[in-house]
């Protein structure tokens, strides 16, 4: 038995598809099984599969006779996975030669990592950039309480952390964001802090096609993760408490104030659940809640009062923005 599955879901990928399992195959690390799930393709995706499967006994295919989306497709990959470790690929990026090499090196010499992904390469119709995310497990889980922390595609881990928890299709185009953002609960996450996946942006990508779904996925997944620390998404206030952990700007006095109050009792929730480490927490949420500050909708003397006697965020207010904010409270710019 090998030990990589490597999981590649596929819909008209005919693009992109050949380079993308070339890039696997070429791994510098070669004890591997390439399973991709052929989401239903009606271009010819099925035949350049099949070409692969000549060329490669490590390629083996599933195709899906109706379209059930990326999230189930990861889904049914992982279960028929018979391997302990698990890698993630897209079919229109690419792998690094030496990714799973590395990322199996880590995930063999640190028992109590469940989770590896790594930095990577922003290419095609973006200018070129590299992503680099937090390396450690605490900024991790604190990063993922704003966006998710680790890029899918890079992702390799070991099935038996992942226990009942799967993508799910609801959160479609951020199924990952739900599915690490959950899992980062029951064991430790690392990047390893080197660009080992080239991720191919273009006109195509799902996440630019779905934008509506994707802001109310990121909500709910944001709530979900404040459960952690005993919020609700039943509080009356809940979104305030989204907007002390993720920027939302242009909100007019009121809501800058409760957004304040609702940071507040998140630090001492925190110290009561002790489930984020307090000053990385704090310091994520200080610097959402100034940005918020300044990038409030509008401001007023009364504000400007409370900012510098009751917020408790003046000090940290840099000089510049101090000013900023006295000139628009006085001129109510």
């Amino acid at each position: 038995m090998c030990e990589i599955t490597v999981i590649m879901p596929v819909y008209n990928g005919e693009k992109y598809l050949a380079e993308a399992i070339n890039s696997v195959l070429n791994q510098t690390f070669t004890d591997f099984t390439l399973l991709v799930l052929n989401d239903n393709s009606t271009d010819s995706t099925a035949k350049i599969l099949e070409g692969f499967k000549k060329q490669d006994s490590r390629v083996q295919v599933i195709t899906k006779e109706t379209n059930v989306g990326p999230a189930n497709l990861r889904n049914e990959g992982i279960e028929k996975a018979n391997t302990k470790f698990i890698a993630l690929l897209d079919a229109d990026d690419i792998a690094l030669p030496t990714r799973f090499e590395k990322q199996l090196k880590v995930l063999k010499e640190n028992p109590e990592i469940g989770v590896c992904g790594t930095w990577f390469t922003i290419f095609g119709d973006k200018k070129e950039k590299t992503l680099k995310h937090a390396i450690n497990h605490d900024d991790l889980k604190v990063q993922f309480l704003k966006s998710c922390g680790i890029g899918n595609p890079t992702v390799m881990f070991k099935k038996a952390v992942l226990g009942d928890l799967k993508f799910e299709h609801k959160y479609v185009p951020a199924e990952d964001y739900g599915l690490w953002s959950q899992l980062i609960a029951q064991t430790k996450f690392h990047n390893i802090p080197e660009s080992l996946l080239k991720y191919r942006w273009h006109t195509n990508n799902i996440s630019q096609t779905k934008i509506e779904n994707l802001r109310k996925s990121n909500f709910l997944i944001r709530v979900k993760q404040l459960e952690h620390i005993g919020i609700k998404a039943t509080d009356e206030k809940i979104k305030y408490y989204v907007n002390a952990v993720a920027l939302k700007k242009k909100q007019c006095i009121e809501d800058v104030i409760t957004t304040i109050e609702a940071a507040n009792h998140i630090k001492n929730n925190n110290k009561k659940y002790n489930y984020y480490k307090q000053d990385i927490l704090e310091n994520h949420i200080d610097t959402v809640i100034i940005r918020t500050i300044r990038n409030a909708a509008h401001y007023n003397l009364s504000f400007y009062n409370y900012l510098k006697k009751e917020s408790g965020y003046f000090s940290k207010i840099s000089l510049i923005d101090k000013t900023l904010i006295c000139l628009k409270s006085f001129f109510k710019i």
